[in-house]
């Protein structure tokens, strides 16, 4: 008996979304898939009942992009549950501990039910933690009773998180409800950064020395400086809202700009990939062709980096909080007081050097700083591509024998000859190396420049969108053939 085979009693009591009888047509996929975002882009809105307002600095902000948590929300915990289990799961049955068999229809189940199961514990684990670490208020302030009901609050939206992402994944929708719920966060984000008409006055914002109130929006604001400058500060005007002049920590024109070229960078370097002919054993006319990406290990690596890099901030801040005067705590980061203006930015220490610099004139002011990230970055994300493919299964080994059990083989290939091996071991390895390194490369520019967001999460914007495309496109294809 496994181990899967132990868990299966208590699989029984999870909530399931049956798989269709039948093909779902492909507007009613489109249409239950927008139902699915708007439902998690609502609950994104409705604030959790019983958090005590507090003033404190996010620990998690440098992380909730890839997560798709709003703060003090239903939302707060986001796809992190989802996205643990399943990372959990794959390494457990990428490196053998865990024995599955994919191929059979039972293990596939059974496998996909501890993974959900895993994911509801963590679920409510995670919950639990953050009630009573503090992060919605003191728990001796709140109560038992408000305490209790905010854990399973967090709960109940990790459920209807989980429903939606089976229903879409099942087939009701298109792809996954963890990559939409992840992009739409990002894509919301970036839209209301540039168009959000909230306004901001005063403070180290806007800066102390003229108070000035402005618009949240960076194409709002630029219409609005347009409008209300002299004839004679137009020039003034364009400057102030294409750099930001007097619009520290706060969205321009210029930031929006390198969004968009970071978009259409990462769109153009998507389609790159290696085609490899081959065909089905015995049927030699019938050649095609398999392609391996250049993005082989898509965005894990810079995922991987980034959960690390904000687990390592969320402790450096802990114990500097705790126990600031200690040398190896320094050491591991300093932090500014939480009524600083950059509060959730680290100004020493090896967290420092990890950080990314927040534009190129801070570049200019600390080269070394730039260097060492860079190093890092592209170091880190080559091991992690080139580690992760030997865990979940996409080693060469793993596409070796995966190629055997349909009957693929290299045209010209004797019956018998096991010469796929070498084959891949020329692309394999090096697209997840390099790969990993263009992914880290492209995060590092979009940082650079000033994208809005982190060039992390228009990384996983852009690829999820592309890959929504496509599946679009192909559809399409499909149903029109020819006149698509």
């Amino acid at each position: 008996m496994t181990f899967l085979h132990i868990l299966q009693p208590a699989m029984v009591v999870l909530p399931e979304c049956e798989r269709p009888t039948k093909a779902v047509a492909f507007k009613d996929r489109v249409m239950w898939t927008v139902v699915a975002l708007i439902i998690f882009l609502v609950c994104c809105q409705i604030p959790l009942y019983g958090i005590h307002t507090s003033s404190k600095h996010d620990p998690f902000y440098w992380v909730r992009a890839i997560l798709a948590s709003n703060r003090g929300s239903l939302m707060e915990l986001g796809i992190s549950p989802l996205v643990t289990s399943s990372l959990i799961m794959q390494l457990l049955a990428g490196s053998h501990i865990l024995k599955v068999d994919q191929t059979l229809r039972e293990d596939r189940m059974l496998f996909n039910g501890a993974q959900k199961l895993f994911g509801l514990l963590i679920t409510l684990g995670q919950g639990t933690v953050y009630v009573l670490s503090g992060m919605f208020g003191e728990v001796s302030d709140m109560g038992p009773g408000n305490a209790i009901l905010l854990i399973l609050q967090l709960f109940m939206a990790g459920v209807v998180v989980l429903m939606l992402d089976e229903m879409l994944s099942r087939g009701y929708g298109m792809g996954s409800g963890i990559s939409l719920f992840l992009a739409a966060n990002i894509c919301e984000g970036i839209v209301w950064k540039a168009f959000s008409p909230t306004t901001i006055s005063g403070g180290s914002i806007v800066g102390q020395a003229t108070g000035r109130t402005e618009f949240e929006g960076a194409i709002i604001a630029l219409f609005h400086k347009l409008l209300t400058a002299d004839s004679s500060n137009y020039q003034r005007a364009l400057v102030d809202a294409f750099y930001g002049t007097h619009r520290q920590n706060l969205p321009n024109v210029g930031n929006l700009l390198a969004t968009v070229a970071v978009f259409m960078l990462v769109v153009s370097v998507q389609g790159f990939e290696v085609k490899i002919r081959v065909q089905q054993q015995n049927q030699s006319k019938a050649q095609y062709s398999k392609s391996i990406k250049l993005f082989y290990t898509s965005n894990i690596p810079i995922i991987l980096l980034t959960a690390l890099i904000s687990n390592m901030y969320f402790i450096s801040q802990l114990l500097f909080k705790q126990y600031g005067g200690n040398l190896l705590v320094k050491l591991l980061g300093t932090w500014p007081s939480e009524d600083a203006p950059n509060a959730g930015m680290p100004d020493g220490g090896l967290a420092y050097y990890l950080s990314p610099p927040r534009n190129l004139a801070h570049v200019k002011d600390d080269v070394f700083h730039a260097i060492f990230y860079v190093a890092f970055v592209l170091t880190a994300c080559a091991l992690f591509s080139k580690t992760w493919i030997e865990f979940s299964g996409q080693s060469v080994d793993d596409v070796a024998e995966q190629w055997k059990r349909e009957g693929v083989v290299i045209p010209g290939q004797r019956p018998g000859s096991n010469n796929i091996r070498p084959k891949l071991r020329r692309y394999i390895p090096t697209a997840a190396a390099f790969g990993g390194m263009c992914v880290g490369a492209l995060s590092i520019a979009a940082d650079f420049i000033g994208a809005i967001g982190s060039g992390t999460g228009i990384l996983m914007a852009v690829t999820i969108v592309y890959g929504y495309i496509e599946a679009y496109m192909e559809e399409n294809k499909k149903m029109y053939g020819k006149r698509m």
